[in-house]
């Protein structure tokens, strides 16, 4: 799977590209990336990608000459490419739709967008998928694209040095990941629950996923309005709620 990423700052995403997991798996093949600066595209002396908007108002927008000439050369050396602008416009991307397109294995093109936007013309004629990474505004979209890479990257077989590893992250069947520890045994006091340290596979998944359950009802409960507890669910979240009473009748 291919992420090719159309920017103005190339630069920005090479730090990304040549560190941690995505170099790795860079190293490996499991994956390919480039980066594309649109500024390239330009036909002026000035090199210039963006011109004030029609009607008036402030800031300026992006051209599209510029930006469909770089889409149609990352197309060239894509398989038959989604293309996908990063926009405050574009549906919330969840964990789940990184799973989509890991599981699509379709390359992926992404548009970061700066100023005040681009030309619409060109979301009519290139675009198949507008993403938001938050209801908030950020100066361009490539912290927004490297995100997206990352999420769906490590959703790829190969990409983690073990797939187990992505299966139990938060968000993963909405909910929210169990509580980690590590040595030392004791710190400042604070004891590891000696259940993770019994080497009972059994009682460590259900200790797991009582921990799951109750960070998941603190933290995001509104994750249970997108997946209702099962049935094991159900008895962990009675049994804590009796253990909780307990405690305020003590």
């Amino acid at each position: 799977m291919k992420f090719t990423v159309l920017t103005l700052f190339p630069e920005f995403l090479d730090a990304f590209f040549s560190n941690g997991i995505m170099a790795r798996a860079l190293t490996r093949e499991v994956i390919s990336a480039d980066s594309i600066n649109i500024r390239d595209f330009a036909s002026d002396r000035h090199n210039s990608v963006d011109d004030r908007p029609y009607g008036g108002g402030s800031g300026m927008v992006m051209m599209p000459g510029p930006l469909e000439k770089a889409i149609d050369s990352a197309r060239l050396s894509s398989n038959c490419p989604r293309v996908v602008c990063l926009s405050p416009q574009g549906k919330p991307f969840t964990q789940a739709r990184a799973c989509e397109l890991a599981a699509d294995r379709q390359d992926l093109i992404l548009i970061c967008g700066r100023y005040e936007g681009i030309d619409e013309r060109v979301y009519t004629r290139q675009v198949d998928e507008e993403i938001c990474v938050g209801d908030f505004v950020m100066t361009g979209g490539e912290i927004a694209a490297m995100a997206v890479i990352d999420a769906v990257a490590r959703m790829i077989p190969g990409v983690l040095g073990s797939n187990e590893s992505s299966q139990c992250e938060s968000f993963m069947d909405n909910r929210l990941e169990y509580a980690q520890y590590t040595r030392p045994e004791v710190y400042e006091g604070m004891a590891v629950p000696g259940v993770l340290l019994s080497g009972n596979h059994e009682k460590i998944r259900q200790w797991r996923r009582r921990s799951a359950l109750e960070r998941t009802f603190i933290k995001r409960p509104d994750l249970f309005d997108i997946r209702t507890p099962d049935s094991e669910e159900k008895e962990i979240l009675r049994q804590w709620c009796r253990e909780l009473e307990a405690l305020i009748h003590k």
